[in-house]
């Protein structure tokens, strides 16, 4: 089991670091695109490429915020619980996260299938768009392995803590 979880550990931070390159990315083909339609020579199909690495960049960037527990939380709230229901709230939002999140991977599987059978392609660039989607379903299923290796790990702290 330990092995997976290396394996994801290793996934996710190459995820990361796609991410950050998309980020990255993102910002020098906006400036040089601003720059170009200042000299009247815009770079074509920017806005599709821009909101592509938009798209990768947050959903690579998904799994390693889960694990670094950077996402909004409601914590003046849930401080004031005993640490016995701060267990017992987290298992239950992980459990519905990894429900949703395991449905929308599927559903994002199905749907870049769909894309890929009838041949969709992006307005100016036609790009592919099928392949965007299953990197965003790839990214989920990797996210949802990180939801799992987190519930294993409260079931781990609710052992230790009897």
């Amino acid at each position: 089991m330990e092995r997976i979880w290396k394996t994801v550990d290793w996934i996710m931070k190459r995820l990361k670091m796609i991410g950050a390159a998309c980020l990255v990315g993102m910002t020098f083909l906006t400036c040089a695109d601003v720059v170009g339609r200042f000299f009247r020579h815009p770079i074509f199909g920017a806005v599709e490429i821009v909101g592509y690495m938009a798209t990768l960049a947050v959903a690579m960037a998904l799994p390693y915020t889960h694990q670094e527990k950077g996402h909004i939380g409601v914590e003046i709230l849930f401080r004031t619980f005993s640490p016995k229901w701060q267990r017992i709230v987290d298992f239950c939002t992980s459990l519905l996260s990894l429900g949703l999140f395991v449905l929308i991977t599927w559903r994002m599987g199905v749907y870049a299938l769909d894309l890929q059978e009838s041949g969709e392609v992006s307005m100016n660039l036609e790009f592919p768009e099928y392949l965007i989607v299953y990197m965003v379903a790839f990214c989920f299923l990797i996210f949802v392995l990180v939801i799992v290796q987190d519930i294993f790990k409260s079931f781990k702290k609710v052992k230790e803590k009897e």
